[in-house]
């Protein structure tokens, strides 16, 4: 698939559109539910979870040892990416559902109505773990002001609750190799290495 470029008026029409969340299909266990912010703008265009050029998702969970295949999601995600990530047991969501320019943009009314939509979400789907990609909007959603990084001291129900780094590019201070330490701690706790 061919990369893809957006001015930022095309990205500004993208604005509010939903992106589904990825999770695995019948018969298919869901090991591993990495929970984004919200989607970014060009997630919107491509319908594609944490698809931003920028974004160091894709290549932390690669060096992870998470992903066995590199994706490229800043055109889309092929069918053949999509399904990799659902034969592994590995599922995408948001907080909210609503793409903006910045996860700034979000109110706490809507993290938190996000939150509880999540919890459903686990709920229905059990995931063995949950990875939040975002301490700031984690502790926002679950009013968990004290929460710090790493595997949270109560579950949700059977599944083992994680936060994780933010991939974006705006998250200055994380690299691939940190993202990556972090998402292979997930990745051990889920099974998947």
């Amino acid at each position: 698939m061919t990369r893809r470029s957006f001015s930022r008026a095309e990205l500004e029409t993208f604005r509010d559109t939903s992106v589904p969340d990825l999770l695995p299909g019948p018969g298919q266990r869901l090991r591993l539910l990495f929970v984004g912010i919200n989607p970014g703008l060009w997630t919107a265009a491509t319908q594609t979870h944490f698809a931003h050029p920028g974004n160091r998702f894709y290549p932390a969970l690669l060096r992870a040892g998470v992903l066995e295949h590199a994706i490229d999601p800043a055109a889309g995600m092929t069918p053949e990416d999509r399904e990799r990530l659902r034969s592994r047991g590995i599922g995408i969501s948001n907080l909210a559902h609503r793409a903006t320019a910045k996860a700034s943009e979000l109110g706490d009314d809507e993290l938190r109505e996000g939150g509880a939509a999540l919890r459903a979400l686990v709920e229905r789907e059990r995931p063995a773990v949950v990875a939040v990609a975002g301490i700031t909007a984690y502790r926002t959603a679950f009013g968990q002001r004290r929460a710090v990084p790493g595997r949270q001291p109560e579950g949700w129900g059977t599944s083992e609750l994680w936060v994780v780094p933010n991939p974006s590019g705006l998250n200055a201070h994380e690299t691939v190799d940190s993202l990556a330490a972090a998402y292979a701690e997930v990745g051990r706790a889920a099974g998947l290495l």
